[in-house]
């Protein structure tokens, strides 16, 4: 692996051992690095901007990592960038994702090329899907487990790294978002509130208290106990036909 001449290393911030994490621009969009004792790596979801995913692959050569595998929690375009200076490796998804990001390579190319121009393009669908019946990610390094739903994303996944009791969870519990639900789901609500309860499911069996989402900041135990609790929230009032004063509305209307 080697990257572009010329790029910066990206900032990392190590939130949990072992975890580290660089922070995007567009929609504060966290990438998510897993780093074993011997320096090899997974990374998940690595956007936004060309300049960012190579200054990534900047950083990760300059502390002696090696990438040897890679995520996509779920198959919206953001979450499906590569470069190759990021290695030739499987970027391992739940079987749905892969299966939607083959089938929406046109349009998430279009969004890509719209919002952060010059990817490879063709790396987008490029993902390999979990062995059926996996719940782990198959790598060498720390363990990481997939909590896998149809929440934001039909075949969405959450990550939990037991080791360093973080939970990576994808386009859900941000501070920033309001629940972004499946629109093509047939009860998309009932599919949001029911990946919530998986997802927390895992991270109280696993003691979390690190919470990285797709989009926003990290959060300690506190802060994911809240977040939890405000999506049912905002989901409890989508139901009940009232008017959310959720603070996260504010935020969506003025990006």
């Amino acid at each position: 692996m080697t990257s572009a001449p010329g790029v910066h290393a990206r900032p990392l911030t190590e939130v949990a051992p072992g975890v580290w994490t660089a922070v995007a621009e567009t929609w504060t969009s966290q990438t998510t690095v897993v780093v074993a004792s011997d320096g090899r790596c997974l990374v998940v979801d690595p956007g936004i901007t060309v300049a960012e995913v190579e200054s990534l692959a900047r950083a990760v050569h300059e502390r002696g990592w090696r990438v040897v595998a890679g995520f996509s929690t779920h198959a919206h375009w953001d979450h499906l960038l590569w470069a190759s200076s990021l290695g030739d490796v499987p970027r391992w998804s739940t079987a749905r994702t892969a299966a939607l990001a083959a089938g929406a390579l046109p349009a998430a190319a279009a969004e890509a090329e719209t919002v952060a121009p010059g990817h490879d393009l063709m790396l987008l669908s490029r993902l390999t899907p979990l062995p059926v019946g996996a719940t782990e990610v198959p790598w060498d390094g720390p363990q990481v487990l997939v909590v896998g739903h149809d929440g934001h994303s039909r075949g969405h996944a959450a990550l939990v790294v037991p080791g360093a009791r973080a939970l990576l969870a994808g386009d859900m519990l941000s501070d920033l978002e309001i629940p972004l639900l499946d629109v093509d789901a047939a009860d998309a609500i009932a599919s949001y509130d029911a990946g919530l309860d998986l997802i927390e499911e895992g991270a109280h069996l696993h003691d979390v208290t690190v919470v990285v989402p797709g989009h926003g900041h990290v959060g300690d135990a506190a802060e994911l106990a809240r977040r939890f609790a405000a999506d049912r929230a905002y989901l409890a009032d989508l139901v009940d036909g009232r008017r959310s004063t959720d603070p996260r509305l504010e935020l969506r209307a003025g990006r």
